[in-house]
């Protein structure tokens, strides 16, 4: 074995070194190809590294910075703090509403005893709550003006203060005016039916209207026997899950059940509704009136004068510059606010003058002067008081143009050189001849209010006379034989004989009969149903060209997509309107000013207003017992525009009810009458025209009307000859747009005389070659769905070539549709006769004659 030693270990590890230097230098480098992959190098762009910004720093702390997930964290944690906070206020302010109604600082908790059944006595319901043994203190003049059965009442026990009322049920205008400012209703039922039809009646429109908080009350139940009280309650209870699902039934025969009821009205959640608590509204508690003095007028009586009204104001703070409205009577302006004394003080039975103790109540111009006992609140300022003005004021020569243009004189050198030879009398110049026109052009003229329902009128009355004589041919054929004659003469005095005894009751009957109401509901009626089974169509009159029988009509390509000008053509009545170039902007914008509205006549004040140039038939109408209700009215809400209301038929009422019929409105506290307009409800920018208020879907109504912002509801009421008042229908306040397009549609038919494989020769359509002409670009379609149109015309009757998408049937009908827009008629009048009251006993009786089923 060979063993290494130091100096050869040394020697060989030189030896292999050199050798390795001496591969090193002949081995050559390797170059990269072409193929050769490349990596990016990392770009460090402009910001600093970590490293130069410790270097820059030199040990110092910066503050700390927030990461993306952080800030949204934050965001997150503060969204949930705002939601809080926003939840918080709501509840705060709820609650603070609730404190105040009835309280020292808040309105007596205005309660209103409504009985739904004719069996029932509402007055044993106010005795009851007004006694003794209730631990209430009864404020007789406190009353509510107007109303007959009306007190104010202290609970000390509860430190609450109500104002109750008994509104006469038979008078439909003064219940629903009481329960537009009611806060809370009681419902007085029967112990066995709850209510009957008229009570039914009265709910449909409370419902309709806006129902504040309410309690159900019986009487009677205690006197039942034991085992019988709870199969009546629980009966009862289950009749009143219809109207009332989940609500408490309340028995009230003892002072106990009194005390009970109260305690529950006075702790029950009250509900919002949105077109009372955005605007200052009272009930009148006293009112007086001052006929204005001649001298401002040079002597001449005015018939007017000054209202002062008396009350609690409820809502939202009251402005002595805002327009008041008077339920039933228009608007007026204010003069003046004043504090009397209250007369329904909670803390003590001596009465307490009104505290306008807060900021902004007292006007520093009048320096709250105080004169008998009354302090003036403030003065209405000329400067800020807004205008009564309800219409534009038109310019009949807005438009004119002061200088014919050369086109225009071109046109009229050519007409007077086409002159026409006309039959005129001597000595009659060539100025007065232009102006004599013949009977054929007047004749083929139409006026702007004429409509095709005439048409469909008199095709009615077509048919009726076809069918008279078509009666009379059947009774001549029949008539053949004399014997045959003589035993019907027999038959006819046997039964005159048997029934002389009937004759007196028929002629009774026949007296209340009102023979002209009965034919035009029986136009109505046919008119109804031919619009049921031919929608629209129209038959092209024979005597006159459809050319100028239909003239203001035009045809529509796409009833969804084809455009329609709405500013054109617009009658003279938009001329007298207002419009806004965003409704909802300014609704939104209004509505919040309201809201946050701090100054003026705070809420729970008792004050009195006086109104001015008042005429004497509102104080008459308070000494016959209604109820004055006044509201005071948001900015533009005294101005006419187009309204538009959301309305369904009221499934009480069958009788058709036809386009620019005359209605009664109930809308928000506003009563008027007025002739509106049906069109659908669709999102799209035009709106087909209804012919009659439709009961299977919600149909869209128009009018000329003052502006009002939503959300209101509405009820309509058809007036009868006899005076009495139907409901037709109830919806809400759509919105206020001029600007919708409602278009009426005719459709004109025609049908097949020869069908090819595309091509159609129709007739009917039209009766002569012009017309053919006249309407050739408009579209045709077919009941079965074809679509086409005209090519050419055949002869000189009628007859037009049609071709389609596809070949015809026999059966088919070719049909045209044309179009134009209408709009409402302006019929708007702010004095509504009253309703014929209903009969009277011990209670409210029904006729008759009515019946909702």
């Amino acid at each position: 074995m060979r063993k290494w030693t130091t100096s050869s270990k040394l020697a060989g590890c030189c030896t292999l070194v050199a050798k390795m230097v001496s591969g090193a230098e002949q081995q050559q480098g390797h170059r990269a190809g072409v193929y050769k992959q490349k990596n990016k190098g990392h770009k460090h762009g402009k910001h600093r590294t970590k490293g130069e910004i410790e270097r820059e720093n030199k040990g110092r702390v910066s503050v700390t910075a927030l990461t993306k997930k952080q800030r949204k964290e934050a965001r997150k944690m503060d969204k949930r703090h705002k939601a809080n906070q926003l939840r918080r206020n709501k509840k705060d302010l709820v609650l603070t509403e609730k404190r105040r109604l009835g309280s020292r600082d808040g309105p007596p908790h205005l309660v209103a005893v409504v009985a739904l059944h004719a069996g029932v006595d509402a007055e044993a319901v106010t005795r009851l709550l007004r006694c003794e043994g209730a631990g209430g203190l009864v404020r007789e003049e406190n009353s509510v003006c107007g109303v007959s059965d009306s007190f104010g009442l202290v609970m000390p026990r509860f430190k609450q203060r109500f104002t109750f009322l008994r509104p006469d049920t038979a008078d439909m205008h003064s219940l629903l005016d009481v329960v537009k400012v009611a806060d809370s209703l009681v419902f007085v039922l029967d112990s066995t039916e709850g209510w009957d039809s008229y009570g039914d009646h009265c709910l449909s429109c409370l419902f309709s209207q806006g129902l504040p908080a309410h309690a159900l009350v019986c009487q009677g139940v205690s006197d039942l026997a034991v085992k019988k009280r709870v199969d009546s309650r629980r009966a009862l209870a289950k009749i009143s899950e219809i109207r009332f699902p989940g609500a408490r039934l309340f028995p009230l025969d003892s002072d106990q059940d009194a005390t009970l009821m109260l305690r529950h009205l006075g702790a029950q959640r009250q509900r919002r509704l949105g077109f009372r608590s955005r605007r200052p509204h009272l009930l009148a508690q006293q009112v007086s009136y001052t006929p204005n003095s001649s001298e401002g007028s040079g002597g001449a009586p005015t018939g007017l004068g000054t209202l002062r009204v008396s009350g609690y104001v409820r809502g939202c703070p009251l402005q002595v510059d805002r327009l008041v409205h008077i339920s039933g009577f228009g608007d007026f302006l204010l003069s003046q606010i004043d504090a009397p004394i209250d007369p329904l003080p909670l803390n003590s039975m001596t009465p307490r003058p009104a505290k306008p103790g807060k900021k902004g109540d007292v006007d520093m111009q009048d320096g709250g002067v105080e004169v008998a006992s009354v302090r003036v609140l403030m003065k209405a300022d000329p400067a800020r008081r807004e205008s009564l003005q309800a219409e534009a004021e038109v310019d009949p020569m807005d438009g004119e143009q002061t200088w014919p243009t050369d086109t225009e004189l071109l046109e009229a050198e050519e007409a007077r050189k086409s002159k026409r030879v006309m039959k005129v009398p001597k000595g009659t110049s060539d100025y007065q001849a232009t102006w004599i026109v013949d009977e054929e052009d007047e004749n083929g003229e139409e006026d702007e209010e004429s409509t095709d329902d005439e048409e469909d009128e008199d095709l009615m009355m077509e048919e009726s006379i076809d069918g008279e004589d078509l009666d009379s041919q059947v009774d001549a054929a029949s008539g053949g034989g004399s014997d045959e004659e003589e035993e019907e003469e027999e038959e006819e005095e046997e039964e005159l004989n048997s029934t002389s005894d009937k004759g007196g009751a028929d002629q009774r009957y026949d007296e209340h009969m009102d023979e002209a109401e009965e034919g035009e509901g029986l136009k109505r009626y046919r008119e109804a149903r031919a619009n049921e089974m031919f929608p629209d169509e129209v038959d092209t009159p024979l005597d006159q060209s459809a050319k100028n029988r239909f003239q203001r009509y035009r045809g529509l390509k796409s009833f969804r997509s084809s455009p329609w000008d709405p500013l054109e053509n617009l009658p003279a009545d938009y001329s007298r309107i207002f419009q806004f170039q965003s409704f909802e902007r300014t609704r939104r914008r209004v509505l919040a000013e309201a809201a946050q509205e701090e100054e003026g006549a705070m809420v729970g004040w008792y004050v009195t207003l006086h109104v001015v140039d008042v005429p004497p038939t509102v104080m008459e109408s308070v000494q016959a017992g209604r109820p004055l209700v006044l509201v005071s009215l948001l900015p533009h809400e005294q101005k006419m525009s187009v309204m538009h209301m959301l309305v369904r038929r009221h499934p009480s009422n069958t009788d058709p009810i036809k386009s620019k019929e005359e209605l009664v409105f109930h809308c928000g506290f506003r009563r008027f009458r007025a002739c509106p307009i049906f069109s659908q409800h669709t999102s799209a920018d035009k709106h087909k025209l209804e012919r009659f208020l439709r009961a299977d879907a919600p149909t869209v109504v128009s009018v000329y009307a003052p502006i009002t912002f939503p959300t209101a509801g509405v009820l309509l009421f058809k007036q009868r000859e006899d005076g009495m008042q139907d409901l037709v229908g109830t919806g809400n306040l759509l919105s206020c747009d001029p600007q919708r397009v409602v278009l009426k549609r005719i459709v004109l038919s025609g049908h097949p005389f020869k069908i090819n494989r595309r091509s159609a020769v129709c007739r009917y359509m039209f009766f002569n070659r012009d017309d053919i002409l006249w309407f050739k670009p408009v579209e045709l379609r077919t009941k079965w769905g074809r679509r086409g149109h005209i090519k050419e015309a055949l002869g000189t009757h009628g007859h037009m070539k049609c071709v389609f998408d596809s070949q015809m049937r026999s059966q088919d009908t070719v049909m045209m549709n044309l179009y134009k827009r209408v709009y409402p008629r302006w019929t708007y009048d702010p004095y509504v006769p009253l309703p014929l009251p209903w009969v009277k006993g011990e209670g409210t009786q029904v006729p008759d004659d009515f019946d909702m089923e």
